[in-house]
C-alpha cells in the first residue's frame, strides 16, 4: 500500500483528436482510470462496497502531448491527509524521454452509498493511502 500508483497508457485512434494528439478530455478519463485503480488497488473491500468518490475540482496544466501510438506513465500521489470528506490528488504524465506533459491536481469527495452524502474520511479508510513509497 502506498501513497503512489503508476500505470502506462497508450494513445489509441480514439483518443486522437483533430489535432493529431490526444484530446484534453481523455487525460481527464486517465486520471480517473488512475485513481479508480489506486483505490481498488489498495482499499479495504468492504471501504471499497461503502464508499464511492466524486471530484469536485480539476487543475491541470498541459505542457505536451503524445500522438497515435505513443505511450506515457501516469502516476497518482496522494501528499496530504484528508480534510473532512475531501482529499487531493496529484498526477504526472510523463512520456519516453523523461518529459512531464500533464500535471494536475485534483480534490475528490467521499460518497456514502447507502446515503448519497458527503462523508467525512475516515482514518482507517485514507490509511492505506498515506503510506511510505515503495
Amino acid at each position: 500500500m502506498s501513497n503512489r500508483f503508476a500505470m502506462t497508457f497508450t494513445a489509441l485512434a480514439e483518443h486522437i483528436d483533430e489535432n493529431g494528439h490526444v484530446n484534453n478530455t481523455v487525460w481527464v478519463r486517465w486520471m480517473e482510470d488512475l485513481a479508480t485503480a489506486h483505490w481498488m488497488r489498495d482499499a479495504d473491500p468492504a471501504h471499497a462496497a461503502a464508499y464511492a468518490w466524486v471530484v469536485t475540482r480539476h487543475e491541470i496544466d498541459y505542457r505536451g502531448n503524445i500522438e497515435l501510438g505513443e505511450s506515457v506513465e501516469g502516476v497518482t500521489e496522494i501528499l496530504d491527509q484528508p480534510t473532512g470528506a475531501r482529499f487531493d490528488r496529484h498526477f504526472t504524465f510523463t512520456d519516453a524521454k523523461g518529459k512531464a506533459l500533464v500535471r494536475a491536481k485534483t480534490t475528490w469527495a467521499m460518497i456514502d452509498r447507502e446515503t448519497g452524502r458527503l462523508q467525512r474520511v475516515p482514518t482507517e479508510v485514507s490509511a492505506p493511502f498515506l503510506g511510505p513509497e515503495p
